[in-house]
């Protein structure tokens, strides 16, 4: 009866090995490498290189209409959405001389209808200040990436 026991704790072992043995990760991160993963991260990219161009065009067919930004704050105030999203990178656009933009993947969590994608920015950028002066700005966060499938792409629905 012993040896049935034993047997049957290392097969379950053996098992559980054998399934997560096959588990493949994209490089320098512990994202699953899969199809729908890789689009996302492509998707991303676009979004990354839309902000390194200053393409507010680009960065707006990106967003959903139904974007919505809290700000990371409980005050209700700094909340804005879509309209509020062009008036946003607009202003920033503008101020800024050069941008320097990249995102490290953490973790990607699919949900019913929708993608979390936590991601680390660090980021750098020139802007003039009020008196025409120009200084370089460093910003190190993290961040979460709301992305949802709208017909045939993604789009941003928070966290830009």
């Amino acid at each position: 009866m012993r040896i049935i026991r034993v047997v049957s704790i290392v097969l379950v072992f053996l098992v559980i090995n054998a399934c997560g043995a096959n588990v493949q990760y994209m490089a320098g991160t512990k994202i699953i490498d899969n199809k729908k993963n890789k689009e996302i991260i492509v998707f991303l990219e676009s979004y990354r290189n839309a902000m390194e161009q200053k393409d507010t065009v680009a960065l707006l067919q990106m967003a959903s209409t139904s974007y919505v930004e809290d700000a990371g704050t409980a005050v209700k105030s700094d909340d804005y959405g879509y309209e509020g999203l062009k008036d946003v990178l607009a202003k920033r656009m503008n101020s800024a001389e050069s941008i320097r933009y990249s995102l490290k993947y953490l973790n990607i969590r699919h949900m019913e209808n929708r993608v979390l994608v936590d991601v680390l920015i660090d980021a750098s950028f020139t802007i003039k200040d009020v008196n025409g002066d120009t200084f370089r700005k460093n910003m190190r966060d993290n961040n979460q990436i709301v992305l949802e499938y709208v017909g045939y792409e993604w789009k941003i629905i928070s966290g830009m």
